[in-house]
């Protein structure tokens, strides 16, 4: 797709071609447009995932929606909308499930009998304060609920809708039952605004994180993704900055690009950079062995050679600079009992 014929607003372009479909069809270019925004309410039989990654921290999480209206294009969840029959392209921006029966669902869960409460992350794959949350408020009732039984939570989201529910946040934060992280890979807005075309702003981020911090809420920043070439040159900056705006922790991780995710990411890079778009790509296969992606457990964060080599050297340094005696408590757990009351279970 020509320069001239992105839209503005989307990270993919076009619907690429799901890989478990026995047929497919491509489109002309000039069949390409802006899509409408579609919710789906969906009713599933279970809502929280045991995360069973061994290189990933994360051991439940919880995902309010499918797809996600940020509109990334390096996003590593596209792939996963593709198992619902979508495109892991513009339907996965486009085509949002709205899962209703999710504080019904969690409810359910924290009463299992034989239950043992462990951290639940919001979220693992989609971001619970995506722009359709400020209209269903499922994750506002999902805190609510995290409170009533007294269960740590832990969000990540890039969204400073996060601050509509401060007066829940406080009540868990009180507790020591919920920590607020924010994904934020630039400062330049120019950036920013073709990387993740439907999020905050850095600005309103920075600004949500400052006001979290200031209401004692365990805060941190996960900078995500790093991209050679095009992000990699902030990483200083942006430690400095989190760590002056409250963050009390912060995490980073490479850019990689996996499945259906290599073509969308390729498309935007070129249409979007394309004076470096070849050296960008260059960088991360660098990376990764000569690839875009890399599914290898420990390995996928780690990535290989000079570049990666730099990256971490860079965060290791700026984490000396910025984050030295910084940090927060694991949350808590030992006031849950599985029902909203104080008492204690029976049985």
């Amino acid at each position: 797709m020509s320069e001239g014929k992105f839209i503005k607003g989307q990270g993919a372009q076009r619907n690429e071609i799901n890989r478990f479909d026995k047929y497919t069809f491509e489109p002309e270019e000039e069949d390409y447009e802006p899509a409408k925004t579609k919710f789906t309410e969906v009713f599933p039989k279970t809502i929280v995932n045991s995360v069973k990654s061994p290189d990933l921290s994360m051991e439940l999480s919880l995902n309010p929606y499918q797809g996600c209206e940020h509109g990334c294009s390096y996003c590593f969840a596209r792939p996963t909308h593709e198992f619902w029959g979508f495109s892991a392209g513009t339907d996965f921006e486009r085509q949002i499930m709205v899962k209703k029966n999710a504080p019904e669902l969690l409810e359910k869960f924290f009463r299992k009998k034989n239950y043992i409460p462990k951290t639940l992350f919001l979220s693992g794959n989609t971001d619970c304060y995506q722009p359709a949350e400020k209209k269903f408020e499922i994750t506002r009732q999902i805190l609510q609920l995290c409170l009533d039984y007294r269960h740590p939570v832990s969000i990540l989201t890039k969204n400073a809708l996060v601050l509509r529910d401060l007066d829940v946040l406080k009540l868990l934060a009180e507790q020591n039952l919920v920590s607020v992280s924010f994904s934020i890979p630039t400062l330049k807005e120019e950036i920013r605004r073709k990387m993740e075309p439907r999020t905050s702003s850095a600005e309103k981020k920075l600004k949500a994180l400052e006001i979290l911090a200031e209401n004692k809420i365990p805060t941190g920043v996960m900078v995500a993704p790093v991209i050679p070439g095009l992000t990699s040159d902030e990483s200083l900056n942006i430690l400095k900055t989190i760590s002056e705006a409250g963050a009390q922790k912060v995490g980073y991780a490479l850019v990689r690009l996996n499945d259906t995710v290599e073509p969308v990411f390729v498309n935007w890079i070129n249409a979007n950079f394309p004076d470096r778009a070849q050296k960008v790509l260059n960088l991360i296969r660098s990376m990764r062995g000569g690839n875009l992606g890399d599914k290898r457990l420990y390995e996928r964060y780690k990535g290989e050679g000079n570049i990666a080599e730099m990256i971490h050297n860079t965060f290791a340094l700026g984490k000396r600079k910025y984050f030295t005696d910084k940090g927060f408590a694991p949350l808590s757990t030992e006031n849950f009992t599985g029902t909203k009351g104080q008492q204690l279970k029976l049985f």
